[in-house]
């Protein structure tokens, strides 16, 4: 049996590096699929179908908010386009609720 005093110290959850925590070692080369949403909208086929080069989709997000960033369908941050190299980049804005664990997250399907 060992002393709780050897233990190592559990990762505080207000940390915002998950980094710190034991064992992430364990996790760290796991793969996630990460995407950004800008928005969505809903339409008919028909509206769908009629759709041509040069058509213009209103999404639901104003051009000033940030952007959804998602790790496998669950809500992790919210972000702002950049450019990097000239290439899309995304940089973090807000982490979202890190504080209220899993059933705070939204999830995608």
């Amino acid at each position: 049996m060992t002393d709780m005093a050897e233990a190592p110290p559990r990762a505080d959850r207000r940390d915002k590096s998950i980094a710190g925590a034991p064992n992430f070692d364990l996790l760290a080369g796991v793969s996630l699929r990460v995407s950004v949403e800008v928005g969505s909208t809903s339409m008919t086929l028909a509206d769908l179908l009629s759709l041509s080069e040069g058509s213009v989709v209103e999404l639901d997000r104003a051009a000033n908010e940030l952007l959804d960033i998602y790790a496998n369908g669950t809500l992790i941050a919210k972000g702002e386009i950049v450019s990097v190299d000239g290439r899309y980049g995304i940089q973090i804005a807000e982490v979202v609720a890190p504080d209220r664990g899993i059933a705070g997250f939204d999830r995608r399907a």
